[in-house]
Formats: structure tokens, C-alpha cells, sequence
């Protein structure tokens, strides 16, 4: 799967890059040739959290959180670049189609925003990438679609809170959508777990578990980032 390039040529062209947040004039792009050059050179690897939660699925991530894709992330979510979703959900496609291997259907699931978050970023922001990570599923001969059996409870900003704090945070801040019982979908045997940061792993993991007790039991989690503190295997 190729054409990131000309996936961010196709952004409304800000005044700055958002890979490295340098003022450069004539930039056409939202992220600059060297930021593209270096976000394109990331190749997709297993991460696993020190120690690892109870539950958590194996993980593949893009690359660490730092750097351009850091950036990039950031811009995102909390600067409302929404227009990096589309090169974004592409580079979290090369992160399934990674953890996955050989072409099948799957079912991707995103982690979901909570309501305070999704009106705060205009829109639950994976979701989105979710979106156009199976469009470009799709596009390169796999058969993706997007499910949504999970719903978020309100919870605490995890700012602040210490690992047994946000552990307990995570466990209780997800349920299943009551369409979610009864099993998952017959044609898609591949569960994809989606987010866009993995650090400790309790979101994953609570997200896994609740998940599996409705049936939608991951195969996998794709990342687009993890946390250097994490060791990348």
C-alpha cells in the first residue's frame, strides 16, 4: 500500500508542518518532504508493555511515540488538523495489514472516545481513522469493515492519576453497545483491535475484555504508536 504522499498533498495547506511544527514558506503539504520521508520509513513491529495487563491482545505499532508521528498525533487530536485523518488511517492500514499477514476480511474495531471527549475534538477522532484505515484496506484487495460494539462510559482524565488509579479507570470505562450481543460478524474471522497510542496497555486490555464477553474476541491490536518507555521487540 503506497501514495501517503499523495494522501497529504490532498490537506488544506496550513501554515506549518505537522510533523515538526516548522514555519516553512512555500510548503505545500500539511506535513513537510522531510517529515513524509521519515513517517514513510516506519515499518510496522510488535510492542508489548513491561508488565503487560491481563487480557491484552498482541500489539503491532507503527513506530515509537516521538518524532514527527508524535507530532502529527497531537495535531490531530488536540490542534484539529482533522484533515491528517485520511494519511494517518492510511499508515494505521499498513499497521493491520502487518498484524494480520495474508489479505482476509476483518472486523476493526476502534477504541471509542468518550461523549466529553468527541465534542471536544469535534468528533470521536479514531473513529475517523478507523474509516479511512478500511478504505485503504479495501482499496488494496482486503475486505474491511468497521464495527462499533463498544461505548464509553464517562472517566476520569487520566492526568494525574497513578497506574492502579488508571488501571481502575480503565476497567469500568467501557460497554458493550446492546447490538453488540450475540456474537461477531460471520464473514469477517479477523478482530482488529484499534488505537492510536498504546503506553501501559490497560485500555487495550479493558477494551479486549469486554469485547470477548460479547463475542468480538481480538486477534489483534494495530497502534499507531507506542511510548518509548515500552520497549519496541
Amino acid at each position: 500500500m503506497t501514495g501517503l504522499w499523495a494522501d497529504l498533498a490532498d490537506l488544506v495547506l496550513p501554515t506549518t508542518c505537522a510533523g515538526c511544527r516548522e514555519r516553512r514558506s512555500g510548503l505545500r503539504h500539511g506535513v513537510c518532504p522531510d517529515c513524509v520521508a521519515t513517517l514513510g520509513a516506519l515499518r510496522p513491529r510488535s510492542v508489548r508493555p513491561t508488565p503487560a495487563p491481563p487480557g491484552l491482545p498482541s500489539c503491532v505499532a507503527l513506530g515509537p511515540y516521538a518524532g514527527p508521528l508524535r507530532e502529527a498525533l497531537l495535531a490531530y487530536k488536540d490542534h484539529g488538523r482533522h484533515g491528517l485523518a485520511r494519511p494517518l488511517g492510511a499508515l494505521l492500514a499498513e499497521v493491520v495489514a502487518a498484524a494480520v499477514g495474508v489479505a482476509r476480511p476483518v472486523a476493526l474495531v476502534p477504541v471509542p472516545d468518550t461523549a466529553a471527549a468527541a465534542r471536544s475534538r469535534y468528533g470521536d477522532h479514531l473513529d475517523r481513522l478507523a474509516r479511512h484505515c478500511a478504505a485503504r484496506l479495501n482499496q488494496s484487495g482486503w475486505t474491511a469493515r468497521v464495527h462499533r460494539p463498544l461505548r464509553a462510559l464517562p472517566r476520569p482524565d487520566s492526568v494525574g492519576l497513578d497506574s492502579a488509579e488508571r488501571a481502575a479507570a480503565a476497567e469500568a470505562a467501557f460497554r458493550p453497545h446492546a447490538t453488540a450481543s450475540g456474537g461477531r460478524a460471520a464473514d469477517a474471522p479477523v478482530v482488529v483491535l484499534l488505537d492510536d497510542i498504546v503506553t501501559t496497555g490497560v485500555t487495550l486490555a479493558a477494551a479486549a475484555r469486554v469485547l470477548s464477553a460479547t463475542g468480538w474476541v481480538p486477534s489483534v491490536a494495530a497502534v499507531l504508536a507506542a511510548t518509548q518507555k515500552r520497549h519496541l521487540s
